[in-house]
């Protein structure tokens, strides 16, 4: 665990290695008995000889004169207390002879007598203590005694924080949790295992926490299980009927200013509300501002409301903050949202306007509420465009496609055709898997729109269709034509824009990204067309050598996204491309992994995108069998709406391939790569399949990369010509040199990969200290990047003295398979392999092939991925 509670358990550790032990005090839930039962269970492990005494106090002994210790101490009559507290320690004294560990749970419960006696026993100091101590409730003098006094030291036990939080979710679920959903957990449970405990078993009895490629997603809404909701009802139903309609009003919209709530409650019940402990108040802004004190009370009221007194509370707050007539979006949105399910809500006019406005800021599940609210009142297309948009944009093609099928085309303007018609393409293209017949589609409707300012929308996805096709440069040609256009809506620029940006990107136009990005996202928009914008930003900064600025611009367009489906997923594949291409494959895979999962049931080219990346981490991490697995997904995923990402899933089959030590394969796959770049116009991409070439130890694009450097110079193409020709060259000195500026560039990954190529070009040059300095630093690089597994780093830092052949054979004969089946993939007889395992088991003085496996299997510089079969 991290630091909060590992401090508290280290901290009881010091109290019993040095002291007479601890007073543990902290919230109800939070694992005090548990932590007792764990540190007097090591205490004990320490001194087999010592007794261990646990007990237990209650509220219902608490009424009894040494109830808590009826079960370790008999009383033979009414004697004084004196007398009574004397004989009761003598009875411990008994069990104290090899020593004694003397657990109080629950002290706040202790009768007077109990408390006097655990006071005594402290500070007699014949036994270990351990007393647990419920934070905010009234104890006996005596037990505050022993932390006040300084008798036994006191440990704060605090909830977990929210890694420790995922941490626990995933040890429980027995799996990787979405980030968006263990945040979720988290913040409804403040970290309280208890708590936490309680919502996860709810979540998964509901269906709302479930796997989707073995990764564990929260959605919908969170319920309680029925001893969760008695816990916090035993608390609630304690409070006064107007603190209570404090939290009545935190339920329907929370925070809530002082002010407000005191039109609505009174001003005396937030008071009173506070002084329970139910509600904070705190300073935003200059304005005080309330919220609940634990999100579950507010989650359990909110569940308790009937929907006449949800609608009533609604409405008194829609009264109250209309007062102000906020001009801002955020207010009007907020007022809208309250208004909506009352019996007087905004007009279908304004609500049409605000979904748009939602939408643009990335709240599609907002969007698609206000526009049902339009809808309900008029079944006009105004309210059916925002409603069909927000549910395509959601991944719900068939429920968008359900919007807009009562529709008839044949009776609509030109305007409304081409808007009618928008949503209808992209929703076949995209989320309904049908991009051959949207691209038809779209042109028959095309021919039916004369008026510039329409088609041009039309036109500004098909360009967007054109670079999903694999088309990036006929996708700026188009987009340029809408972009030159006064006529042009803000929508059909954003569309064309976005994709400018990015072709423009992929094929080597770095001097548009910028200006092109910035009047994209200028323009009115829905929201999640940021990332695509954000995708050929990152790409261009990283092509210039500056994967540090690609990265924050990265985690800038994540944050955007909040905890948003699926603008959240995108937003890590964006992110997670960026680590893959610096070289921080630990992050990049959970952020890859659990974007693809998320995205496995929209139809978004991003789905893929991840798939890809992800097979690309794990490749280069040794992890065959993860990266076999998801390089089947990836090729299973993709198609013609992600035909622009055809050279990266060549590039992820290469990384597969070094990952199975198939280098010879790997070579194959990455010209692939390099050929369908070019192909289809994509030279920055080319270039990055070549400088893979070159990292795979193949220098026969080295001319191929100049040339395509030439065309489009940038720094990373600079430096795969400088990495390739010194490889070539065979010269260290030149290689060390481009291992420093990939590192500077950011390029971690590939300049551990040129270190260690330095180092064989040293010691084949017989230039032992190059050598050393080279391995050292290639040691060095490849700890920073967590010690990937590349063809290059085998070389140089595996000390089994195998060549190249041997080292795939023997890793293939670790992976399983058979010689027949090594034969088969290498296209060679049976007898090679066995000559290449004879050499082998030869070289490191072994006796079989079943010593080989075993002996490259216990070596984790040369095979640290799963076993495949």
């Amino acid at each position: 665990m991290t630091s909060g509670r590992g401090a508290t358990r280290k901290q009881l550790e010091s109290a019993f290695a040095s002291g007479p032990g601890a007073v543990l005090v902290g919230l109800p839930g939070v694992g005090k008995t548990v932590m007792a039962r764990a540190a007097a269970k090591a205490y004990a492990k320490r001194h087999p000889r010592a007794t261990s005494l646990w007990v237990s106090a209650t509220e219902s002994a608490k009424l009894i004169p040494f109830g808590a210790f009826s079960h370790l101490v008999e009383f033979a009559g009414a004697d004084e207390p004196a007398m009574l507290l004397r004989t009761a320690q003598d009875a411990l004294r008994r069990d104290a002879a090899d020593g004694l560990v003397l657990v109080v749970d629950d002290a706040h419960h202790l009768d007077t007598l109990s408390a006097t006696l655990v006071h005594q026993v402290a500070t007699s100091g014949f036994a270990r203590m351990l007393v647990t101590v419920r934070e905010g409730e009234a104890c006996p003098d005596a037990v505050t005694a022993l932390w006040k006094d300084e008798i036994l030291a006191r440990c704060d036990i605090h909830p977990f924080d929210a890694d420790e939080s995922a941490v626990l979710l995933e040890q429980v679920l027995g799996g990787p949790v979405e980030a968006v959903s263990s945040t979720r957990m988290f913040e409804v449970s403040q970290g309280n295992p208890l708590y936490l405990r309680h919502l996860v078993v709810a979540a998964v009895d509901a269906g709302a926490l479930r796997q989707v490629e073995d990764v564990w997603q929260l959605r919908g809404e969170m319920t309680f299980t029925p001893e969760l909701s008695t816990l916090i009802d035993q608390h609630l139903s304690a409070l006064a009927p107007e603190v209570r309609m404090v939290l009545e009003f935190l339920a329907v919209d929370d925070p809530l200013s002082v002010s407000t709530l005191a039109e609505v409650a009174g001003l005396d019940a937030v008071d009173r509300a506070e002084m329970a402990g139910v509600v904070t108040v705190s300073d935003q802004g200059g304005s005080l501002v309330v919220r609940p004190s634990h999100p579950l009370y507010t989650e359990r009221v909110r569940s308790s409301l009937g929907r006449l007194a949800f609608r009533r509370l609604r409405k008194m707050l829609v009264g109250q903050l209309s007062t102000d007539a906020p001009t801002d979006i955020s207010g009007r949105l907020r007022i809208a949202g309250l208004a909506l399910d009352t019996d007087s809500p905004p007009g279908a006019g304004d609500l049409v306007a605000l979904s748009w406005e939602a939408m643009r800021m990335g709240d599609l599940a907002f969007g698609e509420r206000l526009a049902r609210g339009a809808l309900d009142q008029t079944g006009d297309l105004s309210a059916r465009l925002p409603l069909a948009h927000s549910l395509s944009w959601q991944g719900r093609g068939h429920d968008a496609d359900d919007v807009l099928d009562p529709v008839d085309p044949d009776t609509l303007s030109q305007w409304d055709l081409t808007a009618w018609t928008l949503p209808k393409a992209a929703n076949r293209f995209w989320m309904l898997s049908q991009p051959s017949h949207a691209v038809t589609y779209l042109a028959e409707m095309r021919a039916r729109i004369s008026e510039p300012a329409a088609f041009h929308t039309l036109d500004a996805l098909a360009a967007t269709f054109a670079m999903n096709c694999g088309e990036p440069g006929r996708a700026v040609r188009m987009a340029s034509v809408v972009l030159e256009s006064s006529e042009a809506l803000e929508l059909a620029v954003a569309w064309a824009a976005a994709t400018a940006t990015l072709s423009s990107a992929r094929i080597g136009r770095f001097e548009d990204v910028e200006q092109l990005a910035q009047r994209g996202l200028s323009a009115t928009h829905p929201g999640l067309l940021r990332f695509t914008i954000g995708l050929g930003q990152t790409t261009g900064l990283i092509m210039a050598g500056d994967v540090g600025a690609a990265e924050e611009l990265s985690r800038h367009y994540l944050s955007f996204s909040e905890f948003q489906q699926p603008g959240r997923a995108i937003g890590e594949v964006l992110l997670g491309l960026t680590l893959v291409a610096g070289g921080a494959f630990d992050e990049a895979t959970t952020l890859l992994r659990q974007a693809a999962a998320a995205l496995t049931t929209t139809g978004y080219s991003w789905g893929p995108l991840a798939l890809t990346g992800l097979t690309q981490a794990l490749g280069q991490q040794g992890k065959a069998a993860d990266a076999a697995v998801a390089l089947d997904r990836a090729a299973s995923a993709h198609g013609m709406r992600s035909e622009l990402y055809a050279p990266d899933l060549a590039l992820a089959r290469a990384w597969a391939r070094a990952a199975a030590r198939d280098v010879r394969g790997a070579v194959g796959a990455a010209r692939e790569a390099v050929h369908v770049a070019e192909q289809s116009g994509q030279r920055a991409v080319a270039i990055r399949a070549l400088h893979d070439l070159v990292r795979l130890g193949d220098v026969g694009g080295v001319a191929t990369a100049r040339r395509i450097n030439a065309q489009i110079p940038c720094v990373t193409g600079n430096l795969c010509v400088a990495h390739g020709q010194a490889l070539a060259d065979r010269d260290g000195a030149a290689l060390d040199a481009v291992s420093t500026e990939l590192e500077g560039a950011g390029l971690l990954a590939v300049a551990a990969d040129a270190a260690a190529q330095a180092a064989l070009a040293h010691q084949a040059a017989g230039q032992r200290a190059g050598e050393v300095a080279a391995k050292a630093r290639a040691a060095a690089l490849s700890q920073r990047c967590g010690n990937p597994v590349t063809p290059a780093l085998e070389k140089a830092l595996n000390p089994l003295p195998l060549t190249s052949r041997e080292r795939e054979v023997a890793a293939m004969v670790a992976q399983g398979m058979t010689n027949k089946s090594i034969a088969a993939r290498w296209s060679v007889s049976v007898r090679t392999v066995e000559g290449h395992v004879y050499k082998a088991c030869m070289k490191l003085g072994l006796p079989d092939r079943s010593a080989l496996a075993t002996t490259v299997q216990a070596s984790p510089t040369m095979l640290p991925g799963k076993s495949e079969s």
